[in-house]
């Protein structure tokens, strides 16, 4: 594997459980989450000492965060704002007690059939909040291109990091995303961003119906942006994000394969994530 990218994962997507997630986590050499779910909750919805907890069990198992997969951001550019940033705050002294250095976050959903056009001054003025918020924190705010949001599209990506023009705001660059939007992935999306990709989701998907599916066996080329990523001398996490709770079109895993005895279920849909990411590495 290329000295270049440490593997990571969303491990709610292996069970609700903590100890589940860490123990399969721990049968694929995965030492990094991307923590979203844990104990069957959001991770920023726990109060700080709950957190404090989780922490302490991540410790004693030799884990750490790559991330904090956050829902901030993932309101409607309509609703109210002050609550959201309140939750962003509480996310910050999160981050603080789990020593992750980024949280993902997204650009709020645009009203459909509206213009993105029309919310941009006001997404623009919600993410200056949140930069205010955390300065001086030394935490990286992580954009994901997330259908429906106001960057869910390259062009609208790069307009908000240069218009942000902030050393805390990068990029997640999610692939599979991209297709759901019916956008080019490589080299279109990718050459637009790749200087402010900081972090990457390892997640495929088909034009044709934007089915999730194991990495490489979609339209999102990710073998190409994995090559690319090496040229320019990337350094960073490889995050697993799987969402293959319904895929049946990958027959078996290789015998031998962490998960290749389990029975269908998150465990089993993680390993053949995480064999297919192997695969192009």
């Amino acid at each position: 594997m290329s000295y270049c990218f440490v593997l990571s994962g969303f491990a709610d997507e292996i069970d609700a459980d903590l100890k589940v997630q860490m123990d399969v986590m721990d049968q694929h050499g995965i030492k990094y989450m991307e923590m979203r779910g844990v104990n069957g909750r959001n991770l920023t919805d726990h109060t700080l000492e709950e957190v404090k907890e989780i922490k302490k069990q991540l410790d004693q198992r030799g884990f750490s965060l790559s991330a904090i997969g956050s829902p901030i951001g993932k309101i409607a550019i309509t609703d109210d704002f002050n609550p959201h940033l309140e939750k962003f705050r509480h996310t910050l002294k999160i981050a603080e007690i789990m020593e992750a250095e980024y949280i993902r976050m997204f650009s709020f959903f645009i009203p459909k059939g509206k213009d993105p056009a029309l919310y941009r001054d006001e997404v623009l003025k919600r993410w200056r909040a949140f930069l205010k918020a955390a300065d001086g924190t030394g935490i990286i705010l992580l954009h994901e291109n997330e259908k429906d949001i106001y960057g869910d599209i390259p062009e609208r990506c790069l307009d908000l990091v240069e218009s942000l023009n902030s050393e805390n705001f990068r990029l997640t660059f999610d692939p599979a995303n991209f297709v759901q939007c019916d956008v080019e992935v490589y080299p279109r999306a990718f050459d637009m961003l790749k200087k402010y990709i900081e972090y990457m989701h390892i997640k495929d998907a088909l034009y044709d119906g934007h089915q999730v599916v194991p990495s490489g066996q979609g339209d999102g080329q990710i073998e190409y942006i994995l090559k690319a990523l090496k040229e320019m001398g990337y350094q960073g996490f490889l995050s697993l994000e799987p969402h293959l709770g319904n895929f049946t079109g990958f027959a078996e895993l290789e015998l031998g394969t962490p998960g290749a005895d389990l029975p269908e279920g998150g465990p089993k849909q993680f390993a053949i994530a995480v064999q297919a990411l192997k695969k192009l590495l």
